[in-house]
């Protein structure tokens, strides 16, 4: 299994193959207690996939391994206490070392007994790697489940900082700020019964896209479950002020009993 894994961690080995001589006398002469990787893979590779994984997540060696209190003068290293002749590389001690190797064989296994099923599959193949989920964040997540866990823990008005926040990080690609999650967490508001809340997601997410009629048609219905009828109806119309041909709002508001 670890030899097959190794088929889509090669380029991070390739992109970090180059270290210094000084950087490899800091590292153990032979890894151990390695459970996943080959046993027998040089220093050096390991700390190349090492590297990449820490890329991924977005996270430095201290992460996952154990650091020893850094030595009186010691020059900065990859983690907070200095090199690597700080940290204690074969400890399990750290819940995210053991968390790491089942990662690590659910990868192995969705590109090897999984994705290998699927017919027709691209050739050289495409398989899944830790930044496919994790894109720079030490745990995955969607916008959509920060939104939510936000506006439980902190409220909405909260929630929308934070959005407005990571919107202006929007080029490292770690959350989708298309119009969809947003209207997604507002849905999920809006099954809770909290409609103030989903309707100041919804009017956010318009700042963003004014021109999208879906939000309008969410925001209509928001409004119409949270008993305020005209307001509802006033987002449908806009709805077809956008788009005069919008089935869908027209089919409601001839349920309110409402010419379109």
């Amino acid at each position: 299994m670890a030899r097959r894994f190794l088929s889509w961690s090669f380029c991070i080995v390739l992109a970090f193959a180059a270290f210094s001589s000084v950087a490899t006398a800091q590292l153990p002469a032979k890894p151990e207690n390695l459970q996943v990787l080959p046993k027998d893979m040089p220093t050096d590779s390991v700390v190349a996939i090492m590297r990449g994984f820490a890329m991924a997540l977005g996270v430095r060696c201290q992460f996952c391994h154990v650091e020893r209190a850094a030595a009186p003068g010691a020059q900065p290293g990859p983690g907070a206490g200095g090199p690597f002749q700080n940290f204690d590389f074969k400890l399990d001690d750290k819940k995210e070392k053991k968390t790491a190797r089942v990662m690590l064989r659910m990868v192995d296994s969705i590109n090897s007994a999984y994705l290998t099923k699927i017919p027709e599959r691209d050739d050289p193949p495409t398989n899944v790697g830790c930044v496919t989920c994790h894109r720079g964040l030490n745990k995955p997540r969607t916008i959509e489940t920060v939104l939510l866990n936000t506006t439980a823990r902190l409220g909405v008005d909260s929630a929308i900082v934070r959005y407005r926040s990571l919107r202006n990080d929007m080029t490292s690609g770690k959350y989708d700020f298309g119009e969809q999650p947003v209207m997604e967490a507002a849905q999920a508001l809006i099954k809770q019964a909290k409609y103030d809340d989903a309707i100041k997601l919804l009017q956010m997410d318009q700042e963003f896209y004014p021109n999208s009629v879906i939000i309008d048609f969410q925001l209509a219905e928001a409004y119409i479950a949270k008993g305020d009828k005209d307001a509802g109806i006033a987002r449908l119309r806009a709805v077809l002020t956008k788009n005069p041909n919008d089935r869908r709002a027209r089919a409601r508001l001839q349920q309110l009993g409402v010419q379109p």
